[in-house]
């Protein structure tokens, strides 16, 4: 599943869903990233995509990881529109026959989302607001994962 939404994210619901009726499945690894305050310069986080486009290229990824790390499933579900400190961004879950498998894969989609897939983030805090680029440790780490 791959989904974009405005409405926050339930977390305990998608993780006990994702989670269900497997009997092959022996890891599910899954990671929730959540919105920061950086000590009080944030006070909303804002993301945009392009809808159609985004989960399209978000679907490309995913298959990959699939086909890489022989993945039986995943889910992707990131927020877009204004989130506030402490709400769920993103959420993304992994099944495996094995851990490794599970907890790599999970990795590199995050890294993925974080530097290369197309979403426009700002920031808006007491200063303004200010568009969001990945940061040089973001790029390093999808990097590793090129063949």
């Amino acid at each position: 599943m791959i989904l974009l939404q405005a409405e926050p994210l339930d977390v305990g619901a998608l993780t006990a869903s994702f989670c269900a009726e497997r009997s092959e499945t022996g890891a599910v690894a899954t990671f929730i990233g959540l919105a920061r305050a950086e000590g009080g310069a944030t006070r909303v986080l804002e993301l945009e995509a392009y809808a159609g486009f985004t989960e399209k290229q978000i679907g490309r990824m995913v298959e990959e990881a699939r086909e890489r790390f022989g993945l039986h499933d995943v889910s992707v579900v990131h927020r877009i529109g204004p989130v506030a400190p402490g709400e769920a961004v993103v959420f993304v879950a992994t099944a495996a026959a094995h851990r490794r498998e599970a907890l790599q894969a999970c990795d590199h989609l995050m890294d993925y989302l974080k530097s290369r897939a197309p979403f426009w983030k700002k920031e808006h805090g007491p200063d303004g607001a200010r568009w969001i680029e990945p940061t040089g440790k973001d790029l390093a780490d999808a990097k590793r994962w090129d063949p």
